[in-house]
Parts: C-alpha cells; structure tokens; sequence
C-alpha cells in the first residue's frame, strides 16, 4: 500500500503538473496585470503610509475580485503590523501585503483524505460553469493514479448532458451509470451507489443538475441525493464540490453561497481561470466563505484540471519574472 501511495504521489509531481504552472502563470497574465500591476502602481506613486496608501491598495484588490470582505480582513492586518514593525517606506509592505494574501489561502492537510476510498464526490454548481466536464477530468486523474473509478450521471434534465459526460467517462476510460433523459437523478444517485458499493469502487462522481432558474426544485433535489447517499451508503467519505467559474468573478461568490446553504460544501473548484482579469476570486471564496479551493482549471484538456496549491497560486500572480520556470 505504502508503495502504490508512493506512485500516486509521484504521478502529481509528473512533468504534467510542472508544465501546470506555467500555463497557470500565463493564464493568471490578466488578473496578475489587474492586480500586481496594480499594486505596482500604488507603491510607486505613495511614498508615505498614510489613508490614501491604504485606499489605493483597496480600490486594486475590490477591482480584481478579491472582494470586500477579504480586503478588509488583508488590510486590517497589514495596518497592524506597519503600526508593530514601525514601518514607513511604502516598498516595506509589498512583501508583507503577498504574505497576507497568501496566508487567506489555506488548504488543509486532510483535503484529499476522500481519495484514499471509498468516497462519494457530489461535484454540483450551476449550468455553463465547466461541471460536467470537470467530473470527466477528475474521472481521468483518478484513473491515471490507478483508482477505480465511477461516474453517475445525474444531470437528466439538460439536454446532451449524458452524451457529453459519456465521452468524457470514454476518454477517461471509466465506467457511467445513466438514466434517460428526464428520470428522476435520485434514481440515477441511487443505481450508482448500488453499483459502487457492488463494484468496490474507489470513488464515484456524481455529476448533478445545475438549474438555477428553478432553485427551489434544485436544492430540494441535493437535500434528495444526500438523504439516499447517507441512507444508502454510510461509510462512504462525503465530498461535496462546488464548481465556479472565475469568469464571473463575484457572481461565484453569490453561487456559492446559495449551494453552501443547502449542502455541506467541502471543497471549490474553480474553472476557466486561463485568460480572466477576475482572478482574484480565487481569494475571496476562500476567505469570504472558508471553504477551500481543491482544484483549478486553466483550459479543456484532461490534465488542465489540477489540485489547487495557494503558495503556486500567489507565485503565478505576484511573480512577473519571465524567466522563472517549474522547476525553479
């Protein structure tokens, strides 16, 4: 077991996930512009610590969707220490600035203890923010690590949900639990438990409906699923996963907040961060909502999804060193 843990370990420091970070630090260009660029500008037209300082950082962080609490919070601390440290120069706060933004990004030594099995991953979030195509590409990073995976598809109500989910469970390599259009998805939530539990399968993936212009009837469905998946399968480990996109900057917030008030979220994964100026709600959800970012995706290939590292995350934003590489 220790060796297969080895493996699977080895297989995320792959040259894959090395070439992660550059696609991740090209794709934050814009964000990082907004923001890094941003700061740049205060420090270099504030030479003294004084209200308007401090107001020009906040106006650079609310306008690249770090958002207001998380701001508040940043500038508190960072109030606090010039006043501790007894600091005047405005280029001293550059680094303790980073530090603190670093620091609101926190994932948990336990975060992935649902990958070691048997879990259930209820990946939800609302139409059009990369849900599907994100179970397919967890689908394929389990796989790869030699896990034996299941995908439920209990998005019956979008047209051509199935048949995109099937492709993706094609490419992945991995089995898929489907209805027709139109079934009941608890139906579908309860074959697939049946089906992991008889299979002996590491993790299932539930891919879920996500509509939102009738919220009512879709969080009454999650209240559904997670009443069948408790019942059905106790000692299962639950994985709740919101999936945002970093498009929308603070309508992702807002989403996530309706999701967490009818499910227990555990984790974020936050999509089509490659090329948005609103990078900053990597931020924000974290610290608005604590609840951490899992997972990140930069594009449409399998591997585009990876496991969120913050300190990489604060890299790929602050550092605009062009010859910095993966391996540095």
């Amino acid at each position: 077991m220790e060796t297969e843990n080895k493996e699977n370990e080895e297989t995320l420091e792959s040259p894959k996930k090395k070439g992660f970070f550059a696609r991740l630090r090209a794709g934050l260009a814009k964000t990082r512009d907004s923001i890094a660029g941003g700061f740049d500008h205060v420090f270099t037209d504030y030479q003294k610590i004084d209200d308007d300082f401090y107001e020009g950082l906040e106006e650079t962080m609310i306008m690249g969707d770090i958002g207001v609490s998380a701001t508040d919070r940043i500038l508190s601390e960072l109030r606090e220490q010039v006043s501790e440290q007894h600091i005047t120069e405005t280029s001293e706060c550059r680094q303790l600035l980073i530090d603190n933004i670093r620091a609101q990004m926190t994932v948990d030594e336990h975060a992935y203890d649902f990958e070691k099995g048997p879990a259930i991953v209820l990946v939800i979030g609302v139409n059009g923010v990369g849900k599907t195509t994100s179970v397919g590409k967890l689908a394929g990073i389990y796989k790869e690590q030699g896990k034996k995976v299941l995908i439920a598809a209990a998005d019956t109500f979008r047209a051509a949900a199935g048949e995109q989910l099937s492709e993706w469970a094609k490419r992945a390599g991995v089995d898929m639990i489907s209805a027709r259009e139109g079934s009941d998805p608890a139906s579908v939530i309860f074959d697939s438990v049946q089906a992991a539990k008889a299979r002996r399968t590491d993790i299932l993936l539930c891919d879920t409906a996500g509509r939102l212009h009738n919220k009512k009837n879709l969080m009454e469905e999650l209240r559904k699923m997670d009443r069948i998946i408790t019942k059905e399968y106790p000692e299962a480990i639950r994985e709740n996963l919101v999936v945002l996109d970093g498009t929308t900057g603070q309508n992702a917030l807002s989403q996530a907040r309706e999701f967490a008030d009818v499910t227990d979220l555990t984790g974020i994964i936050l999509t089509k961060m490659d090329g948005t100026a609103k990078g900053g709600i990597a931020i924000a959800v974290q610290s608005e909502l604590d609840i951490p970012v899992k997972f990140i995706g930069i594009g449409e290939k399998m591997d585009d999804l990876q496991r969120f590292h913050p300190d990489e995350f604060v890299d790929a934003l602050f550092d605009n060193k062009e010859e910095k590489t993966d391996e540095q």
